[in-house]
């Protein structure tokens, strides 16, 4: 995964991000936003406009944080509370809307 979205967005969420993608692969929970790892062209535009500075390349991520490189790969691979289906690869965030739920680990926080 190229890029990882970690604690600091939780309760944040700024969105500042999602306006620099230029592939819209920022997905929006219930508490963070989540980068989808199968969208990501790695490009590092949403990186330096986070004002809580969450989000780094997948190698970069703080110690306290390595958590939250497969939390971000599971957000879309497996079932999420209340979805009938994974998230998947849909092709973009705009075509979802808000998913409005978590991850068990980011809601447990």
């Amino acid at each position: 995964m190229p890029y990882v979205i970690a604690s600091p967005c939780i309760d944040v969420m700024d969105k500042s991000c999602t306006e620099e993608c230029p592939v819209d692969c920022i997905y929006e929970g219930e508490r963070k936003l989540y980068i989808n790892p199968k969208e990501c062209i790695d490009c590092g535009a949403c990186e330096p406009v986070c004002p809580v500075e969450a989000i780094s390349q997948d190698r970069r991520v703080a110690p306290e944080d390595e958590e939250f490189v497969e939390d971000g790969r599971r957000f879309f691979t497996e079932l999420l509370p209340g979805r009938s289906e994974p998230v998947g690869a849909p092709g973009g965030s705009h075509k979802t809307g808000p998913i409005g739920v978590d991850t068990p680990m980011v809601a447990d926080k």
